[in-house]
């Protein structure tokens, strides 16, 4: 075999793992999952020497890997205001979200929940409130999850339709 296919087929296999491990990243707290998606998408462009995908693209499939962040982190903020949170619920839902992922999975999970208790309860001080707004913060960390995908899956299909287009 040429080594300049042993090469391609070397950088093929880097990018199909750097995907899917950005996938994974996605929803584990330990790797970075968009950045990692976006190299192995920047890897495969390589592979065929940015024959298909080139600087346009790729600069396109940055910005929604960057866009990946301030969705997770202001979807609890935003689920709790549509349960009723004040402004210090959901900084705190934020603030949560970003400390909670140096927790792994329960941190993740938990982090904006206690965040928008404990902003709702120096408001307010009524538990139920505050619950309520904790609750919406899970529920908007769940729907942010779920836009992270999305955004992960638009990359891969955005590269797929210029590499096969």
């Amino acid at each position: 075999m040429e080594l300049a296919t042993l090469v391609t087929i070397g950088l093929w296999t880097l990018a199909i793992i750097l995907v899917v491990v950005g996938i994974a990243g996605l929803a584990l707290p330990a790797l970075p999952g968009a950045p990692l998606l976006f190299c192995g998408l920047v890897v495969a462009a390589w592979a065929e020497d940015f024959a298909y995908v080139g600087t346009g693209t790729l600069v396109t499939l940055g910005i929604l890997a960057l866009l990946t962040y301030p969705v997770d982190i202001l979807a609890g903020a935003l689920g709790a205001k549509k349960f009723g949170a004040s402004k210090r619920a959901m900084a705190g839902a934020a603030i949560g979200a970003v400390i909670g992922i140096f927790f792994g999975i329960p941190g993740i999970l938990l982090g904006p929940f206690l965040g928008a208790l404990i902003g709702e309860l120096t408001q307010r001080r009524q538990l139920q409130a505050a619950g309520l707004s904790g609750i919406g913060a899970m529920l908007g960390f769940v729907l942010g999850a779920a836009a992270k995908f999305a955004i992960a899956f638009t990359m891969i299909g955005l590269f797929l339709v210029m590499r096969l287009g």
